[in-house]
């Protein structure tokens, strides 16, 4: 009788046990509103097989139960037993039952312009255009338009959900577009203080880049596979690429940047050794590029008259996802998320040139530029190392390391402010803001201005008199600092405020300020 109350209390106990794992309901209940409830991405990634896929074995066990340092993704140790971790991670590397087409139809299907919106000849506030400054309030899903010389809140507008990879500006700084990482596409006119329209140009998004002109978006996407060129004016479709390597391999586009001087936009991508660069030029010269290296490009000889987008493929020595250009835009300097270094492309003649000594993961799509004494130093955070590396741009050699107080996120300059703000952003010593002497490339200041709060973010206005720094916490504010006495001036109460964008320092590639 014993014994068999004793089978009957193990089956019960094991058929509780795996009641309990229960993968779908549990990533409802943890997962979803960072991932959304289809696995397609939110603030967090998609977590489907396509971007899991480098992920093998018990790695997406150990980030479920451990978190990952270097994001915001926190750890469910305490509240998931190893059996349920387990059964989420074969969950989450299960294919979805059907990936829904995104292409120029469903897309164009997404698109909404508002009836309401009316454009004006002027702006509807008094304020100098120039100096507008956007605030991006991640706690509730807004912007705040802020007027940079009296930090008036002009307008707050909602956003799509979960903005990522930073608003761009046409080149007049009139019109913003902002991306959220569900592939959503918002226009806005800052004169107006009107949304213009939505469209959603992916599934999974990284982020976009303006074209010089103005005339065209680019949005990267991790899904699908595909680069979105859009146009500006109304939000159509101009274009849809599939994204496929040389040898036809799919891959995720880890980012798009523009480089003006070249008519082009410029991909960095997760799954191939490639860099793709897309010409917006109406009359795109495929011989331009030195060493005869026509044949690179997707189309060869006379470029077709239905031809808007060509794409020229370069091979590089390693994944790439990660870049910081110099001056001219001849040269990429490029990084992989699981490297300890990185290299230098000339995009001229399409070959490596250079390598660069960048150990602890290095994050150069917030590096900075700035003149030291003859030459022009580019200085980058690091997202694993306690470090920021300071590379000489004429001989790509590593000048100074500077030892910090943990890993960053983000640095900021202005050619009219004699010190870069670097962030820690990771760790216990969250709360710092480092101020480092451009002359000296050492720390002359470590600012805590609201102990235990993530301080991340700075962003100068037009003049560089003023600093802002985020208080990246849903009870939050952006701190208004004089820039010289290093001393805060104005709090704007805010809900998680992550980046702050100025018109004039980003239409102008202002020095100091990541492009």
């Amino acid at each position: 009788m014993i014994r068999s109350l004793t089978l009957v209390l193990a089956a019960s106990m094991s058929f509780a046990a795996m009641a309990q794992a229960d993968p779908r309901a549990d990533y409802v209940e943890f997962c979803s509103d960072c991932h959304d409830a289809n696995r397609l991405g939110g603030t967090g990634p998609a977590l489907i097989p396509q971007t899991l896929k480098r992920m093998r074995g018990p790695k997406v066990e150990a980030v479920i139960r451990d978190g990952r340092v270097t994001t915001q993704m926190p750890g469910f140790s305490e509240d998931l037993s190893e059996e349920r971790i387990a059964e989420l991670a074969t969950y989450l590397k299960t294919p979805l039952e059907a990936v829904p087409p995104w292409g120029e139809e469903q897309i164009m299907a997404s698109r909404v312009m508002d009836e309401d919106y009316a454009s004006v000849d002027a702006p509807v506030w008094s304020s100098d255009p120039m100096n507008i400054t956007l605030a991006v309030e991640t706690g509730d899903h807004h912007v705040s338009v802020l007027d940079g010389d009296t930090f008036e809140v002009l307008d707050r507008f909602a956003t799509p959900f979960a903005v990522h990879g930073g608003p761009k500006f046409d080149p007049n700084g009139r019109f913003v577009f902002i991306m959220s990482r569900d592939g959503w596409v918002q226009k806005y006119d800052i004169w107006a203080l009107k949304q213009v329209g939505r469209v959603r140009a992916g599934l999974n998004s990284r982020n976009i880049a303006m074209s010089g002109d103005g005339k065209w978006l680019a949005v990267a996407n991790y899904l699908p596979n595909t680069l979105t060129i859009l146009s500006t004016d109304d939000l159509s479709v101009a274009e849809v690429h599939d994204v496929k390597g040389k040898d036809g391999t799919p891959s995720r586009v880890s980012a798009v940047y523009q480089a003006p001087p070249r008519e082009s936009f410029v991909l960095a991508l997760k799954d191939v050794p490639e860099i793709w660069e897309v010409s917006y030029s109406k009359h795109p010269d495929l011989n331009y590029f030195a060493g005869g290296l026509a044949h690179d490009w997707k189309i060869e000889g006379p470029v077709p008259q239905d031809t808007r987008f060509p794409i020229r493929k370069i091979t590089t020595p390693d994944y790439l996802d990660d870049f910081f250009f110099d001056q001219t835009y001849e040269y990429v300097m490029g990084a992989s998320r699981k490297g300890e270094d990185g290299l230098v492309i000339d995009l001229v003649i399409g070959q490596k040139v250079a390598d660069l000594e960048l150990a602890g993961m290095p994050h150069l799509g917030s590096g900075i530029t700035w003149q030291h004494g003859d030459s022009t130093v580019m200085a980058t955070p690091h997202l694993k190392d306690a470090t920021i590396s300071v590379i000489d741009m004429s001989t790509w050699k590593t000048v100074k390391t500077i030892p910090t107080e943990g890993p960053g996120f983000f640095m900021r300059s202005h050619k009219n402010s004699k010190y870069v703000w670097a962030d820690v952003f990771f760790g216990p010593n969250k709360d710092v803001m480092h101020i480092i002497d451009k002359e000296t490339l050492e720390i002359v200041k470590s600012m805590r201005p609201v102990p235990g709060a993530t301080v991340a973010h700075v962003e100068f206005t037009k003049d560089g008199s003023h600093a802002l720094v985020s208080v990246w916490e849903d009870d939050g504010e952006v701190l208004v600092y004089d820039a010289e006495t290093l001393e805060i001036v104005k709090r704007l109460p805010m809900r998680k405020p992550s980046g702050k964008y100025n018109v004039w320092n980003k239409i102008t590639f202002e020095e100091g300020t990541s492009h």
